[in-house]
């Protein structure tokens, strides 16, 4: 029903749904009754593809790019200023986290001089707005190893920006940031990561987010949630894939016990595995740069399918699109039938032959609203106008759609924002990022970016209800939760949202201007704007 007045909640369960007048006589004697005032209420958003602990570092640490403005290297003075001030404020951080857009294209990469001028003594790490690269100081070059001779992984050293005499510049691009990111989970103690995680789940519970999808993870990061959950402070659900930035996956004896190890202890409501993170590309450079040779990444696919893992690919280029898509469609052949829930993460950039293939293949499409829209949207090839962000193309070909935020690639994280994009398809721009060489985010209120009054594709726009219903159902079904969220029906978890406005009620334009007054996991509020 798609309609009702009141709802009965028992156990953390959704146990009736109806008229204010039958859920009253349900409601005598129960231990609360929340008078909502006729306020609209939705189902737990469920954010299909973000980064939890990258977003907790950005959260912690300091945000250069915000929807009001963009600092960047071409504002040195503000940006020393602003990073130096910050570390002043927190003496006790053993690493210094910032986010920033700045340029992953060589040789307009910045250097590390500018970070050692801010800060000396203490690593800093710059994360891009992109995720897709790092920007460090000398302190942290020490911290992770990187010197003047090549590291020993080559997919690492390939990454790794270097001068004409060898010297790392402070700048690691795609997989050489792992070099960086491990070592900061060695040197950052686990109760400040620890505490970092649940400011974080907090943070995205003011958005009206339940559950979401970590596209990053391993071992060391599920333990993270694990805890919080056995403590009863985690107040998300979690669903970690397991994979690294632009990392290529190798069949190694130990990466398959962690995987499997990963599948064994983690199935629960509040932390769960069995997912594994692909890269077909990156995202840095001019065009982004292939991960797998075809070959290589369908037999890894292959295996982990036959072993029952369900699998998710990041796609930025068409081609890779179309690779992945030749490789889904192979394992039905050789694996057999099953409820696979093939996922292709991102696909801005599609190939119209390729569209139909989703359905025809039972691939979900997971996509950012967000990321939208640039004159060009997410197109990188000006030779090759391929339109991009095509949601209505996905749904009319009958695609399974999820919605995501990619927090932190968008800060904030906010579907309703993100709804209201996916609405409108407004241009946007940012004067502060528009120098910056590659990929920067022309997306809805990113790093400075404002409204042109320009629209692109208008013809992609989809409905109120298509938008809210891949940010719910459709991302619950693409991370297998829809048997437990995703609708408010007898018998789900009571994972909701209760909006200040009514989103199918109000002009397109004002639906980002809705507040979440309340949120609530499992029957609990954790979130509460009034009373």
């Amino acid at each position: 029903m798609p309609w009702a007045e009141s709802m009965a909640i028992s156990g953390g369960r959704i146990e009736a749904v109806g008229t204010d007048r039958a859920i009253g006589r349900r409601a005598r004697g129960a231990r609360e009754v929340v008078d909502l005032h006729g306020r609209t209420v939705i189902p737990g958003i469920v954010d299909s593809h973000l980064h939890l602990l990258f977003g907790a570092y950005a959260l912690h640490g300091l945000n250069l790019s915000t929807p009001e403005a963009s600092i960047t290297a071409d504002k040195p003075v503000e940006l020393v200023a602003r990073l130096r001030a910050y570390a002043a404020d927190h003496p006790a951080d053993a690493v210094i986290f910032a986010r920033a857009d700045f340029s992953a294209t060589p040789p307009s990469t910045p250097n590390r001089e500018l970070l050692d001028r801010a800060v000396p003594e203490r690593p800093v790490v710059v994360h891009n707005t992109t995720e897709h690269s790092l920007w460090v100081n000398s302190a942290a070059l020490r911290l992770a190893g990187i010197t003047d001779f090549p590291v020993a992984e080559p997919q690492e050293e390939r990454g790794v920006i270097r001068d004409a005499g060898g010297h790392p510049s402070g700048v690691l691009l795609e997989a050489a940031m792992e070099l960086v990111e491990r070592a900061v989970v060695a040197h950052v103690p686990e109760a400040e990561r620890l505490a970092m995680v649940e400011g974080a789940a907090h943070y995205l519970n003011r958005f009206g987010i339940t559950s979401v999808v970590n596209a990053t993870g391993d071992l060391n990061e599920m333990r993270l949630y694990a805890t919080l959950r056995d403590r009863g402070s985690l107040t998300v659900r979690t669903r970690t894939a397991y994979g690294a930035v632009a990392v290529a996956h190798r069949l190694s004896p130990q990466f398959l016990t962690e995987i499997e190890t990963a599948r064994a202890r983690y199935h629960d409501d509040w932390v769960s595995a069995n997912l594994i993170k692909f890269f077909a590309d990156g995202f840095s450079g001019l065009v982004p740069p292939l991960v797998y040779e075809p070959h290589a990444y369908a037999e890894i696919v292959a295996e982990l399918d036959r072993r029952g893992f369900q699998i998710m690919t990041h796609a930025a280029r068409n081609d890779s699109v179309h690779m992945i898509l030749d490789t889904y469609q192979q394992q039905s052949g050789l694996n057999g039938e099953r409820d696979r829930r093939l996922r292709l993460e991102h696909a801005d950039l599609t190939d119209a032959a390729d569209l139909p293939r989703f359905a025809q293949l039972g691939v979900t499409v997971v996509m950012q609203p967000s990321f939208c829209c640039a004159q060009i949207g997410l197109n990188y090839d000006v030779a090759h106008m391929l339109p991009t962000d095509r949601w209505h193309s996905f749904l009319v070909q009958g695609t399974a759609l999820a919605f995501a935020s990619d927090w932190p690639c968008t800060f904030p994280p906010d579907p309703l924002l993100g709804i209201q994009q996916a609405v409108t398809r407004e241009v946007w721009h940012s004067a502060d990022t528009a120098d910056i060489a590659g990929n920067p985010f022309d997306g809805a209120g990113q790093g400075g970016a404002a409204r042109t009054g320009g629209t692109y594709e208008p013809e992609e726009r989809i409905s109120v209800g298509e938008a809210l219903s891949a940010y719910t159902l459709g991302s619950a079904r693409a991370a297998f939760f829809d048997d437990r969220v995703g609708t408010l029906e007898v018998g789900k978890l009571a994972d909701l949202a209760v909006l200040s406005q009514d989103i199918f009620a109000v002009p397109a334009q004002s639906i980002a201007a809705t507040q979440v007054l309340m949120t609530m996991v499992g029957g609990r509020i954790v979130y509460q704007r009034e009373p």
